[in-house]
């Protein structure tokens, strides 16, 4: 068996351990996951929790390193979903570049903590030049900052944590973080468009306003936000004395891509006086290109934005950035610890954790980091451009075929559709995408996504794989076709 002294890094034996372990590690990936022939291998849910519940996750006594790591190739990545396959199209699950990758490996290795400067020297200091980068990169000016999170959901969050306790000093005199909400916040409310992230709402419960605080404004055919519909909002919400304080402008819905008005939005949160939030965790990435970066046109007037890397920039779950562009903000939510950062007689260097809703915080700033600096602002935006121009290219795929409906006109990579053969009745064609979703996974075949628009369940294909061709996408199109046959044979309500 082996020795627990021998597993740490440091010692001979350890650091052997370690390189074996790696190599392991990483010869099961390809062998059991990257070179998979199919998306998916169409385990079953009941199939995975038997396998797994005969498992002892604690044993009595352990086993040899390698054999563990033969086990999880086998019985762990051979299931996984293989999110570098050209027919993983489903969700905004993106593949990562080996960049990040080895990133990833040096941050697990190395175990850098960004609570304190003396737990992540170098490391405090990658993440102030990537946030700095990052605020240029959004039009920010020299008083921008921010912080890295977990993703889009713990930045938008965060945002609106900080906008309820600005709106609270500004218009209630009241410092939420010490005194907590006053006996007015029952008004307070955010708004946000009817295709905005769910993360509004979870934010404000949260929050302790209650999701009931969200008020949805309606869209326009594109799925954006209509500032003349917000203009009647925030005219009612003013007739009904309830205090709007924040203003949530998405770039890139998660159905469709869809980009606000934000220029229009920054117009309307500067003449009532809200927080802009911009929540652009899916089409951030469109500041990388010369080409597309002005749908992004008035994101530099946010008070905040959320961006996130391990969508459209390709790298490891989890990593993503909350900006604002005043640092200043950051004061309604800074904490001070004398284990970390003193007040008195400390290092006289960088505090992060202030900034953060997190005290124990991985080194994620690095994958993007060595990303950037492998593969520099152009290889990045050839990537990112490469998948727009693909979605155009499917849209119109799916518009030339008599047997599917394209249902948006896609402003990022998201192409939202339905399979829809003569003979099908409108009352069936959900039931039947619903099928032939569940279907394509099951038999590996393709992942691909599901929603619902105006009622109806319809497919989405969500681009992200710059390795996927429109070759691929027809493939996966004719996967549809055949099972269609298969499923309307096997049930004939389908087939009216």
């Amino acid at each position: 068996m082996t020795s627990a002294d021998d597993l740490f890094l440091g010692t001979e034996a350890g650091n052997d351990a370690y390189r074996d372990a790696v190599s392991r590690a990483s010869e099961a990936v390809v062998d059991a996951f990257a070179e998979s022939a199919t998306p998916y291998s169409g385990a079953a849910a009941e199939r995975l929790d038997d396998r797994f519940a005969e498992r002892e996750c604690l044993p009595e006594e352990g086993q040899p390193l390698a054999e563990t790591i033969a086990e999880v190739g086998d019985e762990v990545l051979a299931d996984s979903v293989g999110v570098s396959d050209p027919s993983c199209v489903a969700h905004l699950h993106c593949p990562p570049l080996v960049p990040g990758l080895a990133a990833e490996t040096a941050i697990s290795a190395t175990n850098q903590s960004l609570d304190s400067w003396d737990q992540s020297p170098a490391a405090t200091h990658v993440e102030r030049r990537m946030v700095e980068r990052l605020c240029e990169l959004f039009g920010y000016g020299p008083a921008g900052d921010g912080v890295f999170t977990s993703g889009g959901t713990q930045s938008n969050f965060q945002a609106l944590l900080l906008a309820r306790n600005w709106f609270a000093r500004e218009r209630f005199g009241r410092r939420v973080k010490e005194s907590g909400l006053p006996h007015n916040a029952k008004a307070m409310r955010i708004l946000c468009s009817e295709a905005a992230h769910f993360t509004a709402k979870q934010s404000a419960a949260h929050l302790g306003l209650g999701e009931n605080a969200v008020v949805t404004v309606p869209t326009d055919d594109g799925y954006r936000m209509d500032p003349e519909a917000l203009d009647a909002v925030l005219a009612d919400l003013r007739e009904r004395d309830r205090k709007p304080f924040a203003l949530v402008g998405t770039a890139g819905t998660t159905d469709f891509g869809s980009i606000d008005p934000l220029d229009a939005l920054a117009d309307r949160a500067e003449e009532h006086d809200l927080w802009f939030h911009v929540d652009a965790a899916y089409g951030g990435a469109l500041a990388l290109s010369e080409t597309h970066r002005e749908k992004l046109a008035g994101i530099d007037r946010a008070d905040s934005l959320a961006v996130d890397f391990h969508k459209l920039f390709y790298q490891p779950i989890s990593c993503g950035a909350l900006l604002v562009g005043d640092g200043d903000y950051f004061d309604l939510i800074r904490r001070s610890a004398a284990y970390l950062n003193p007040e008195e007689g400390g290092l006289d260097a960088p505090d992060l954790v202030s900034k953060s809703v997190q005290t124990t915080r991985r080194f994620d700033a690095l994958k993007p980091y060595v990303t950037f600096r492998t593969l520099g602002r152009e290889g990045l935006a050839e990537m990112v451009e490469s998948t727009l121009e693909l979605a155009d290219e499917v849209a119109a795929l799916l518009s030339d075929a008599p047997d599917f409906e394209l249902v948006n006109e896609p402003t990022l990579n998201a192409v939202v559709f339905r399979y829809r053969p003569e003979g099908v009745g409108d009352d069936r064609v959900g039931r039947l995408n619903a099928a032939l979703r569940e279907a394509l996974l099951r038999n590996g075949d393709a992942v691909v996504g599901r929603t619902e628009v105006g009622g109806t369940t319809s497919l989405k294909f969500t681009l992200l794989n710059p390795k996927t061709t429109v070759e691929d996408v027809a493939d996966v199109l004719d996967a549809v076709r055949n099972r269609a046959r298969t499923i309307t044979a096997a049930n004939r309500t389908l087939r009216r």
